[in-house]
């Protein structure tokens, strides 16, 4: 047996690519691992009325650490229209596996490094290193959805909300309602991993972003929460900037920033952002994190268009294997696997069609482990 247990969680189309070039890397550096297949996404979805299986739910309770793909994801109606016929009509609702998971497991700090390195061509500007700390369970993301609005619903927006009391008037069919649900402990604990983290990594600065001259209620607690945490972190500049702000100043002055934090909507969109500034979703890499699990993933989906293609850069879920040993301790391996990825994309020799060139998926994957 090895000395971790890894969940190993393809998902859908390029996912499934994208991670063989990853273990292509690990191999390489004789990381000492069983890795456990888990069935996840849109092709158990159609099969079985269920994208997340209970099966996959207990692997995760007694794995040290997984690894993911991607999962496709599409609109209900079409959803229903995916699945087997005898299962079409029986009111099963499509949710995406990976928000349930980050629920289910609490994997409160969404992380997405995005950084720079040197000779890609793909690069904004060269030398950025940002670092987003996005809330994972909370927010928009939620899952507390009304449509059709149910009456019991509309009747306590008439007693309690006068300025939307209108709606109230409109038939349940005619508008719905998706909460933002924001609370005192998620907003503490994302603030806090992102001043420890730049305290840890020494980053001068923690750039709290959010909207709450608009979403005051939300947002005006955790920028709040923001002011209240910097207090006892002196040694670190805080400041803070509306989401739309942030988007003009990052592409302005990105070497402005180092470590962001936002809620969880917020959070995804800034860092895409990011990582289209680094090169693309093919050099985003992202770890969901919690106290006892933490699950490591690319930011891209699963690209069904070029799904047996193997043409798509897997060099953003090789990062993400990267970032999986780091958090269980083996420094030493990650370090020697971001310096290969490093050398790869200075070298220029191998290029993914994104980079401009004709190496496939498994080519990247082997060209890093080359290095390694």
């Amino acid at each position: 047996m090895g000395q971790y247990k890894i969940a190993w969680l393809p998902g859908d189309g390029v996912g499934i690519e994208v991670m063989e070039a990853a273990k292509i890397c690990l191999d390489a550096l004789k990381f000492d691992a069983d890795y456990l297949l888990g069935d996840i996404g849109w092709g158990f979805w159609c099969s079985e009325g269920e994208s997340f299986p209970k099966r996959t739910i207990d692997l995760l309770k007694t794995s040290d650490a997984a690894m993911f793909g991607a999962i496709t994801s599409k609109p209900a109606k079409d959803a229903e229209a995916e699945l087997v016929p005898a299962l079409q009509g029986k009111g099963m609702v499509y949710r995406s596996p990976i928000v349930r998971m980050r629920q289910m497991f609490d994997l409160y700090t969404c992380l997405r490094p995005c950084k720079a390195y040197p000779g890609n061509k793909l690069n904004f500007k060269e030398g950025i290193d940002m670092v987003i700390f996005r809330e994972n369970t909370e927010d928009l993301y939620s899952g507390v959805e009304f449509n059709p609005v149910p009456d019991e619903l509309k009747a306590t927006l008439k007693a309690l909300s006068k300025p939307f009391a209108h709606f109230a008037d409109l038939p349940g069919d005619q508008f719905a309602i998706t909460c933002k649900i924001n609370t005192q402990k998620g907003c503490d604990r994302i603030i806090h991993a992102a001043f420890q983290y730049a305290e840890k990594f020494n980053y001068p600065k923690v750039t709290v972003i959010h909207k709450a001259n608009v979403v005051r209620a939300t947002e005006g607690m955790f920028l709040e929460t923001g002011k209240r945490i910097a207090k006892e972190y002196p040694g670190i500049q805080m400041d803070d900037a509306n989401v739309d702000a942030i988007t003009m100043w990052m592409l302005k002055n990105p070497k402005n920033y180092g470590v962001m934090v936002a809620t969880n909507l917020f959070g995804d969109i800034v860092s895409d952002l990011a990582a289209q500034m680094v090169g693309g979703l093919g050099f985003g890499c992202s770890g969901n994190i919690g106290e006892k699990l933490a699950v490591f993933e690319p930011s891209h989906g699963s690209a069904p268009k070029y799904a047996g293609l193997y043409k798509v850069n897997p060099i953003a879920t090789i990062l993400a294997a990267k970032m999986m040993l780091e958090w269980l301790g083996e420094n030493d391996k990650a370090a020697k696997l971001e310096t290969a990825v490093a050398t790869v994309i200075l070298e220029g020799k191998v290029l993914t069609y994104d980079m401009g060139g004709s190496a496939t998926t498994l080519e990247m994957g082997e060209a890093i482990a080359k290095k390694l």
